[in-house]
């Protein structure tokens, strides 16, 4: 049996990505970590490191190079998203929620719709995002409510998404929708179409968020909304596929996150277990310690590779939806347990706002719930083992 054809351009092991990487490390080093605490407590839109990521390809990174994006693999993507949670998290969900959108046009849109938007979500100078979840519908895409008829060479669109990514700062976004809402089974009639923000399109309000701060959630209303018929990526009643091809990424890209909010937690403590003294020694020296730090190694280091192994599998272009909720489950559960750990070894320094471990303890637990609950994950592991294993 033939391996597929790999479905990117640079590949994670080439002199390419370890320039890329340098790249992304002197960014971070010298743009992000100095200005980081302060844009995080006050939650302001990072404007100036939005532009330094578009010079970066940032916004382009696993689009084609046909269309001006740097065809990363999924392995380095989840390379760069892991060093970047690593300093602050919220800046890759700026560029992955856009990245996903771009994916789903490039690979289900006509060739028109790529040429007219692919270039330009490449470049950033059009970003935005995937409308996926709403008010009564988040793990259960096909209780979705947000409908769209048709009208002659356009659709017209009403209902509501809420807890979108680049709400606020977006301008474009992947709008599932119920084309049909009689289908059976009802994942038939959904669809998914392009939208740009325009008349009868509105954020009704900003979410606030206990952490992930910096980057805007909102709530996005459709009320009469028209988009040309062109705008409908793929085909009609596809909708609920195209989705659920794209968590695949994303997945993996909320698991990449999950490693590097693990891999901080753990650099944080072992720093702190080195400094701080009692007893006169320092904690790192004590046996309880220790059976922390070496709990939360072992866990960074499954979950890097549980990562690896679903990036390359998605590389390959095979199906690895298992593979990817085993990645995502994984290293997200790690971060959420390595951060509570790294705030119990700070002790009372931990619960203030001048170290880093009071910001990975809020962002952690989004990791849990964002691009499909742990419990859903677990669903469906235990699924698609039974379906591989038929007797």
């Amino acid at each position: 049996m033939s391996t597929p054809s790999p479905r990117f351009h640079v590949g994670p092991n080439s002199d390419e990505a370890s320039q890329i990487l340098e790249a992304i490390d002197r960014w971070l080093k010298r743009e992000v970590e100095p200005q980081v605490m302060q844009l995080e407590h006050d939650d302001v839109w990072p404007a100036e490191m939005v532009e330094q990521m578009k010079e970066l390809g940032l916004f382009g990174a696993t689009i084609s190079p046909e269309y001006g994006g740097l065809g990363l693999s999924a392995q380095l993507y989840a390379r760069i998203v892991s060093r970047i949670s690593e300093t602050w998290m919220s800046l890759t969900g700026i560029f992955n929620s856009h990245l996903i959108m771009a994916l789903l046009v490039e690979r289900y849109g006509s060739a028109e719709l790529k040429k007219k938007y692919l270039p330009k979500f490449a470049s950033g100078e059009i970003r935005g995002g995937l409308a996926l979840t709403e008010p009564n519908a988040g793990t259960d895409l096909q209780a979705i409510r947000m409908r769209a008829h048709r009208q002659g060479d356009e659709y017209v669109l009403n209902g509501t998404k809420t807890w979108i990514s680049n709400g606020i700062r977006g301008s474009c976004f992947a709008v599932l929708t119920k084309t049909d809402s009689e289908a059976q089974p009802r994942h038939k009639g959904m669809s998914m179409f392009l939208c740009e923000k325009g008349p009868g399109f509105s954020v009704s309000r900003k979410l606030e968020k206990i952490g992930y701060k910096g980057i805007d959630s909102a709530e996005l209303v459709m009320q009469d909304y028209r988009v040309p018929a062109g705008n409908l990526i793929g085909e009609e009643g596809r909708g609920f596929h195209q989705a659920v091809g794209g968590l695949e990424l994303g997945r993996i890209n909320v698991a990449s996150r999950g490693v590097g909010i693990a891999a901080a937690a753990l650099a944080e403590s072992v720093k702190y277990a080195q400094q701080r003294q009692t007893f006169g020694k320092p904690i790192c020296e004590h046996q309880a310690i220790q059976l922390k730090l070496g709990e939360m190694a072992t866990r960074l280091e499954a979950a890097r590779l549980l990562v690896k192994n679903a990036a390359e599998i998605y590389d390959r272009g095979e199906r690895c939806d298992m593979e990817a909720g085993m990645a995502k489950y994984f290293a997200t559960e790690a971060a959420f347990e390595n951060a509570h750990e790294a705030m119990r070894i700070h002790g009372g320094y931990g619960y203030s706002k001048e170290f880093a471990v009071e910001r990975l303890y809020r962002d952690a637990p989004l990791l849990c719930i964002g691009e499909g609950t742990n419990e859903m994950q677990r669903i469906i592991i235990a699924k698609q083992l039974v379906q591989r294993n038929k007797i």
